[in-house]
């Protein structure tokens, strides 16, 4: 009789002592098969490593900071199951989270890599950190037999898949690592990409305001570097959504429509409420699951940063991201294959 795959649990931590504890302790009350739980301290100068160090796992540690793809090829290289499953140090699992994720591998295969995305509802309960766990939930799930990527938040994947493609490149951005490596894995390995239903963890967000708005413009400004030398700006890819890009744009001709009435002391005309309405209409989907989560109050509040805010933030990065002359290099199998093979 066959054993039962074992799970490596791998995640990556830099100061991040006020959530590691209640992610590994998720981790390790999963119901389901037998796993081992890998924490990889990229680094910190807080508790993180000390507080890890109180629970059954193994500990593996980088003298200086590296970064999250660094430390997740650390784990990996160290780990003994058949079955990868990244998980990030601000991220609670779901209790089934393990038993839904082993499912997934039979049922789709070792070619197969299986997505989470984050719940509906986070740790958090300000406005803008549900509003972002609602909209990632939305964008991430929005075709789960079909996704561009698989967010490293909540990965699963064949380890000796992961070994083959070499793991995360260690050369790139300090973010989307997990985009490329979606990438490459369906581009160059053949792999298939497939959101699990169900699979879902709760994130530590502690958004403010301006939080928020430097997160949706970080994060833009890198997608769009990248997105421009693969030649794809208007791809419907998870977070960067068709419906969030043409909010943007559609933010943008509200506000020029909005000065041109300013300057010519006209009022505004029925016309300047075209993009407003066009953008909601886009994203009624979106606005729906808001409602459902949260209520109708939560609903309007979001319809309204949707509106402009957010997107004005997303589409702010995006402009310095295109105009940025470091757009990453995209040929880094060797340079990743050297990272992996070292990371131990």
């Amino acid at each position: 009789m066959n054993k039962p795959p074992l799970i490596s649990v791998i995640i990556p931590v830099h100061n991040g002592e006020r959530t590691i504890a209640a992610c590994v302790e998720a981790v390790l009350a999963c119901r389901g098969p037998r796993r081992e739980v890998i924490v990889v301290d990229d680094g910190s100068t807080d508790r993180s490593a000390a507080i890890a160090a109180r629970y059954h796992c193994r500990l593996l540690r980088h003298r200086v900071r590296r970064g999250a793809a660094a430390a997740r090829n650390t784990g990996a290289a160290a780990a003994n199951g058949d079955i990868l499953f990244f998980c990030d140090a601000d991220c609670i699992a779901h209790p089934r989270a393990l038993a839904i994720a082993a499912a997934a591998m039979r049922r789709h295969g070792a070619g197969a890599v299986i997505g989470g995305t984050y719940s509906v509802t986070p740790v958090d309960n300000d406005f803008f950190s549900r509003f972002q766990s609602a909209l990632i939930h939305y964008a991430e799930s929005k075709r789960p037999a079909a996704p561009d990527y698989i967010a490293s938040h909540a990965m699963v994947m064949d380890a000796r898949m992961f070994r083959r493609a070499n793991g995360f490149r260690e050369d790139f951005m300090p973010m989307i690592e997990d985009v490329e490596f979606s990438h490459r894995l369906r581009g160059l390995h053949g792999c298939r990409l497939r959101m699990e239903p169900g699979f879902v963890v709760r994130h530590h967000f502690g958004f403010t305001l301006g939080r928020s708005l430097a997160n949706a413009f970080v994060k833009a400004r890198f997608w769009c570097r990248y997105s421009r030398r693969r030649g794809d700006l208007w791809r419907d890819s998870g977070c960067a959504s068709l419906e969030l890009k043409a909010a943007g744009a559609l933010a943008g001709l509200t506000a020029a429509l909005l000065a041109a009435s300013m300057l010519t002391g006209s009022p505004p005309l029925w016309l300047d409420l075209i993009p407003p309405g066009l953008s909601l209409l886009l994203a009624r989907r979106f606005l729906a699951l808001c409602r459902r989560a949260h209520g109708w109050c939560f609903c309007a509040l979001a319809a309204l940063y949707y509106l402009a805010p957010y997107p004005a933030a997303a589409a702010a990065g995006c402009l310095t991201g295109l105009l940025d002359p470091k757009a990453p290099r995209l040929n880094g199998e060797r340079a990743a294959a050297a990272n992996c093979r070292g990371a131990a």
